[in-house]
């Protein structure tokens, strides 16, 4: 069999990357294209992305590939969830989107309650509750009487506004909007009673797709700008978690999932979704997966602690291997929650954990290594509590973790969170979101046809590292004191 080429477009909330991934009838390979930062922009009182340098990143992708005389078979881009462009009716993105991380919606869910009840949002939607959900972001840009959203002819999330811009063609991919707090998980399309209340009209968010639907061809101009031809851009799995839990390499279906990365979204797949009282008392979400799968997950505040802690390091080095290699030598345990509110945009998060320590009574982190062991093994003790929680919801036992994205190459930590849960490890594949971005494309082109063929050749694809539990009365100790702490923190 001759290769197959797809262009996988990974944008995280951190970084991006363009990914090239070949088939050659027996595995997937991928090839790095690009790598770039992705910046927050502080600008007027407000905190945004640069649209126009993600978009220009993939198109130097394309000029790459088109140097190369690569022929692709297909494009598909992912992205964060929840953040939203505005588009002109000519076509153009007026202004920059937000960043979910811009402290307007700091106050926008009590806002937006007085108007419908949390219970009844979240019945409608079964989405767990932040305060940068769309939901609340575009309520509260409606309130400031923002131009932009006055002026729109289309409300695209960031996958869905990039390959407009690639394309022309205003789509709603169904992953990425289901991360909105907008979307009815039973209808599978925006909920009308919200909608109603934000005053926005259906038509402003394009029409639905589902992975692997087409969205539309190359524009003329892309092609001639970057030496491509007619390449169909294709709707992956928008949602950037929703691209990596399609590359799990699982046998079985007795498994939860942890996307490490900026964030943690740890959770199970089902078949529906799961609306219950204690899943809205636990605040966890129901998000839209391949083949009318659910992903039944919450959100926990990952590696941003210790990337944002890793800027401030000035006195040992900031590279990632050695900072996990020096934790094994500390034995500073202190403890925090994640998802403490503090941690969500703190102007110094090394002050931000010195906080949390000082108001728990604990000591405080004093050195860079101090720092990282607290956060890896707080995060380890954090997937032990969600983990649990889940466990009382799932329909079936959960067998072993399956972590995918860059967090699965941390090795202290994936051996924490072996220890802390109890769960055999199964680490890898680190690029799982381009793997499964670029397996959607591949199932779009008939090469595979199920999730299941698709996790099959993730499996044949990538190596993995399986970390197995050393249980010690230690963790479970270390357990006890960080609920101990959480309650503290929520009195």
């Amino acid at each position: 069999m001759e290769h197959t080429y797809y262009l996988a477009v990974d944008l995280g909330a951190t970084s991006g990357r363009t990914v090239l991934a070949s088939f050659d009838g027996q595995k997937v390979v991928l090839r790095e294209l690009t790598r770039f930062n992705n910046h927050i922009i502080p600008m007027s009182g407000h905190l945004y992305w640069d649209l126009p340098a993600l978009y220009n990143e993939v198109l130097l992708a394309l000029r790459k590939i088109a140097a190369e005389h690569i022929s692709l078979t297909s494009i598909g881009i992912d992205t964060w969830g929840c953040d939203v462009v505005c588009i002109s009716a000519d076509g153009v993105p007026i202004g920059l989107p937000y960043c979910y991380r811009d402290p307007h919606t700091d106050h926008a869910m009590e806002e937006f309650f007085k108007r419908m009840p949390a219970e009844k949002v979240y019945e409608l939607t079964g989405i767990q509750f932040m305060p940068f959900n769309t939901l609340f972001q575009l309520d509260t840009i409606k309130r400031a009487g923002s131009g932009a959203l006055a002026l729109s002819d289309k409300i695209l999330f960031i996958p869905d506004a990039l390959s407009f811009l690639l394309t022309g063609e205003a789509v709603m991919e169904y992953t990425v909007a289901s991360t909105s707090q907008m979307l009815n998980p039973r209808t599978g399309d925006l909920a009308p009673q919200l909608l109603e209340i934000l005053g926005l009209p259906r038509c402003k968010f394009g029409r639905r797709v589902y992975p692997g639907e087409t969205v539309g061809m190359l524009t003329s101009q892309v092609r001639q700008f970057t030496g491509c031809g007619a390449v169909p851009v294709v709707a992956v799995a928008g949602h950037d978690t929703a691209s990596a839990v399609a590359a799990v390499p699982a046998r079985n279906e007795g498994f939860a999932y942890l996307s490490c990365g900026t964030w943690s979204l740890l959770g199970i797949e089902h078949s529906a979704p799961i609306i219950t009282a204690e899943s809205c008392r636990y605040n966890f979400t129901n998000e839209g997966g391949l083949d009318g799968t659910v992903r039944f997950l919450k959100n926990i505040c990952g590696l941003w602690l210790f990337e944002r802690c890793r800027e401030e390091f000035t006195d040992v080095s900031r590279d990632v291997t050695t900072l996990i290699a020096l934790c094994e030598n500390s034995v500073y345990d202190g403890l925090v929650d994640p998802d403490w509110d503090g941690f969500a945009h703190p102007q110094s998060m090394v002050q931000a954990i010195c906080e949390y320590c000082i108001r728990t009574g604990q000591t405080v982190p004093v050195t860079p290594i101090d720092f990282c062991r607290c956060i890896f093994r707080s995060l380890s003790l954090r997937y032990r509590q969600v983990i649990e929680l889940l466990q009382t919801m799932a329909p079936f036992v959960i067998q072993c973790l399956h972590v995918i994205g860059g967090g699965s190459k941390n090795r202290l930590l994936m051996q924490y969170t072996a220890d802390a849960t109890g769960l055999a490890v199964i680490a890898g594949p680190a690029e799982g979101t381009a793997l499964g971005n670029a397996l959607v494309q591949m199932r779009a082109a008939g090469i595979v046809r199920s999730l299941a063929e698709m996790r099959r050749l993730s499996a044949v694809s990538v190596d993995t590292v399986i970390y197995e539990p050393h249980y010690s009365a230690v963790w479970d100790e270390a357990y006890r004191r960080f609920l101990e702490l959480q309650r503290i923190m929520n009195k």
